[in-house]
């Protein structure tokens, strides 16, 4: 009997194939659950206990599969009902009453509830018969092209036979027959770079690890994602655990790994469970561990939580928390990759870098190279927030420029829009002017930006670009480890001028103090972390300052944010008493008759916005407080 690794492993999948062919044509109902965390934030559990009470009640069976997130979080929870014979259907926003109403009408009436449904997995055919658009085809997903995420929402991370069945550990198997050679000669043709936002091609880190010298080397998944607003890699490693587990596989295979460690922070408990349960599961299956499959190559696989401090992001800081140190970057030769943890040579890719390495080994370097465009290959996973209107997980070629992703997958804004930040608080704030810039490493690095891990926030005219800029150096002058001066006392003194300036105290010197504080962080700050901080405020400068110039000569803060230098008011034409704006009022400052304008008593106004909010007529504006004493101002 042949017992080599690639026969061990057909045996493996023709299991795992069997058993996936057997569940879709169950005579079961299958359900499909959202439930990543950005489902069970919005109640998924919930509604989880109500197909499983309803289906109790009416005395039915049916397969529930918890998948990962499938993309558009906003429409979040997501449940999909599968009926033998037909389509995946899937159905938005499913309270639990909402479960039990859909599951109801099908299982008992045959009734698939049409006008519930936002889409179907079928044919058009099915579209014709049912009236039903396909899932695929809604705007946030028909630009979309699903390769990380080929797997989020489809199976059920937590089954390695599911994930084997959609050929899982073929790109490894690949990987064996390739020879570690073979496999960076592959990862040098499909033009991979790294996805951590630096953007280093990926196969020469490989190379360089590969060629030093130690008796020992090490492999290290980098997921501590800290950019406020991003859960790319979160959401990867909940709905496809062994996409990323599998391409550190075939990494540690290719530079001679004997160990592999994931480092995550522990405020993703959902993705730090999976992780385990996939490292488990792999161990039983025998694809880690001693002798592989019997191909000879052992490695392991941990996984390390990290106390959540952003710095650690930064790989020297994460290998200095992975010895047991305080996570603090060290300078820079000797790089990671010559002499890491402990002293060994260690290859640091992120997340998503591993992630799509069982793609590019199992379809080839150059299938992965025509993706994309010209030195930018390949595609790119974001978290697409802010005040878009279709907010979510994404997945786009790289080169997609800004306004597709925020206008024709995001579905744009409700009010006006301002900028987008790319790159997370260590990016930048692009005004309009860029929304025709092709998103990839080179062009958001010439606007001032970065692509960083993928954060993309989108912005309205309600914004505060001031305030913003503020906001994230905020985030950087908390989360610096104070190690070198620049980014410790730079960041500080940053924050402390933004402050100042929307207090309304700020002189036109201050603007002085903000670009030579930030150039010095830029050229002597230890990190990187540390030297690309100053982004938001040199951007936000740079395409917006007549709005930092209204603040500080005209003592005014037109998104009426700044609360030291508005009041609000209510124009009386737009009014028409509908009374809302008294009713979320809670300090009692605004006051009318009933379908007669109202108006606010400033003395009393907080300026909580929540009158704002609530209006449905826009009649409630912020005006300067200097209106009672005129300043002149010029822009």
């Amino acid at each position: 009997m042949n017992d080599s690794p690639i026969s061990r492993f057909n045996l493996l999948q023709r299991q795992a194939q069997k058993k996936w062919v057997a569940l879709q044509n169950s005579p079961q109902p299958l359900i499909y659950l959202g439930a990543a965390s950005c489902g069970r934030a919005a109640g998924a559990m919930l509604t989880l206990q109500a197909i499983q009470e309803t289906l109790e009640e009416i005395n039915r069976s049916a397969h529930i599969l918890q998948v990962g997130c499938i993309g558009p979080c906003y429409l979040e929870p997501l449940m999909d009902l599968q009926l033998p014979g037909l389509p995946r259907i899937s159905y938005a926003r499913v309270s639990p009453e909402k479960a039990k109403r859909i599951l109801r009408a099908a299982l008992l009436e045959g009734d698939l509830s049409p006008k519930l449904a936002i889409g179907h997995f079928g044919d058009d055919a099915f579209t014709q018969q049912s009236g039903i658009g396909r899932f695929f085809d809604l705007p946030m997903l028909k630009p979309q092209v699903r390769v990380i995420l080929r797997n989020c929402g489809f199976i059920d991370p937590q089954d390695i036979d599911q994930y084997l069945a959609q050929d899982g550990y073929a790109g490894f198997i690949q990987a064996l027959q390739k020879g570690p050679l073979g496999v960076i000669e592959e990862v040098k043709q499909s033009g991979l770079r790294g996805r951590g936002g630096a953007g280093f091609p990926t196969y020469k880190k490989w190379e360089i690890c590969r060629a030093a010298e130690g008796e020992k080397k090490f492999v290290i998944c980098n997921a501590d994602e800290g950019d406020p607003g991003a859960f790319m890699n979160r959401s990867l490693l909940e709905g496809d655990p062994h996409a990323v587990l599998e391409g550190m596989l075939i990494a540690g295979f290719a530079i001679g790994a004997q160990q592999g460690f994931v480092y995550v922070r522990a405020e993703y408990p959902l993705a730090v469970a999976r992780l385990r349960q996939a490292i488990q599961q792999m161990r039983q299956v025998g694809l880690l561990g001693e002798d592989i499959l019997g191909s000879g190559f052992s490695f392991d696989i941990e996984v390390k939580e990290g106390a959540g401090a952003f710095v650690c992001g930064e790989e020297t800081a994460l290998i200095a928390s992975l010895e047991g140190e305080r996570g603090m970057p060290r300078p820079r030769p000797p790089f990671p990759a010559e002499k890491g943890y402990r002293g060994y040579p260690t290859l640091i890719n992120n997340t998503e870098t591993f992630g799509i390495l069982p793609n590019i080994l199992r379809n080839g370097g150059q299938w992965f190279s025509q993706l994309g465009s010209p030195g930018n290959s390949g595609t790119k996973t974001f978290s697409l927030v802010g005040k878009a209107r279709h907010t979510g997980l994404i997945e786009v070629p790289l080169g997609m420029t800004l306004r597709q992703i925020v206008f024709d997958i995001g579905g744009g804004t409700i009010k006006p829009f301002k900028a987008v930040q790319t790159g997370g608080p260590l990016g930048g704030c692009l005004s309009a002017a860029h929304l025709d810039t092709p998103v990839d490493y080179e062009n958001m690095r010439a606007s001032g930006s970065i692509m960083g891990s993928g954060g993309l926030i989108v912005l309205d005219e309600s914004t505060c670009i001031v305030d913003l800029a503020r906001y994230f150096l905020t985030f950087s002058k908390s989360e610096s480890c104070g190690k070198c001066t620049p980014c410790r006392v730079g960041t500080r003194i940053l924050v402390e001028t933004l402050e100042k300036i929307a207090r309304g105290e700020g002189e036109m010197e201050d603007l002085d103090v903000l670009y030579k504080v930030a150039d010095t962080m830029q050229r002597t700050a230890l990190c990187g972390g540390g030297q690309t901080a100053p982004n938001p405020v040199l951007t936000t400068l740079k395409y917006f300052l007549n709005e930092y110039l209204t603040h500080i000569q005209g003592r005014y803060c037109p998104a009426a944010v700044c609360t030291a230098l508005f009041e609000y008011r209510i124009i009386a034409e737009k009014c028409t008493g509908c009374g809302r704006c008294v009713q979320v009022c809670s300090s009692g400052a605004v006051h009318g008759e009933k379908k007669e304008p109202h108006v606010i008593d400033v003395d009393k106004c907080i300026k909580c916005r929540a009158c704002v909010e609530a209006c449905k007529f826009d009649a409630i504006v912020g005006v300067p407080i200097s209106y009672r004493q005129p300043q002149e101002v010029t822009l």
